[in-house]
């Protein structure tokens, strides 16, 4: 039995929407004499990514406990500064994504942003010009529960007025895919720009 047709979008931000451009900490982790990949590895590293995630802790505390991480290598100064300079970079708006969502608003699709994310998402995406591209903004850390969990997507679907059936999911991550899939949505696993003519045909706009 085929599906009934999608009749709003839900995408990603980080990997779909947004793009990050290594060099950025890479440099910063030179600069200030950090091992490659350091930055990264503390950041995302689940003791401290799953409380920021969920609202529990506050995007400048979780920035503290890397720096504080950081500090035995090169002292509390140095770790601060690279802290500071590294995220002093909010990444960059994919310009075929925009203008994809752009066109799927304009064919009266509703679109929301299905993130996890942390209590700076509102102010990153008014950096980028993007506070009024979307109808819906669906932040993890404000619903208190990430990607994948079923409850996540069925807070999605609620705040599109859209039934998971009927929505589609775009996400870079296979977790996050399979996570919406079990939630009843449709779910694509994006891997770029390529993608959006099959997007496009399963909207039928």
């Amino acid at each position: 039995m085929s599906r009934e047709r999608a009749t709003a979008l839900l995408v990603d931000f980080d990997g779909v929407l947004r793009r990050w451009d290594p060099a950025v900490a890479a440099g910063v982790e030179r600069e200030y004499g950090l091992t490659e990949g350091v930055l990264g590895e503390i950041a995302m590293s689940w003791g401290l990514l799953q409380p920021v995630l969920t609202g529990q802790v506050s995007h400048a505390q979780w920035m503290v406990s890397v720096a504080d991480a950081l500090t035995p290598a090169v002292g509390a100064d140095r770790a601060r500064a690279a802290v500071q300079e590294w995220q002093s970079y909010r990444g960059e708006v994919d310009p075929e994504v925009l203008a994809f969502v752009r066109e799927v608003r304009a064919a009266g699709i509703r679109v929301g942003l299905g993130t996890n994310a942390t209590d700076l998402l509102d102010a990153d995406l008014a950096a980028l010009d993007l506070t009024d591209e979307l109808d819906v903004i669906v932040n993890s850390s404000v619903v208190g529960v990430h990607k994948p969990a079923k409850e996540y997507f069925q807070a999605a679907c609620e705040a599109l007025e859209t039934p998971p059936g009927r929505v589609l999911f775009v996400d870079d991550e296979d977790r996050s895919v399979a996570g919406a899939r079990v939630a009843g949505l449709s779910a694509h696993r994006w891997s770029g720009p390529a993608d959006l003519r099959y997007l496009r045909a399963a909207l039928a706009y």
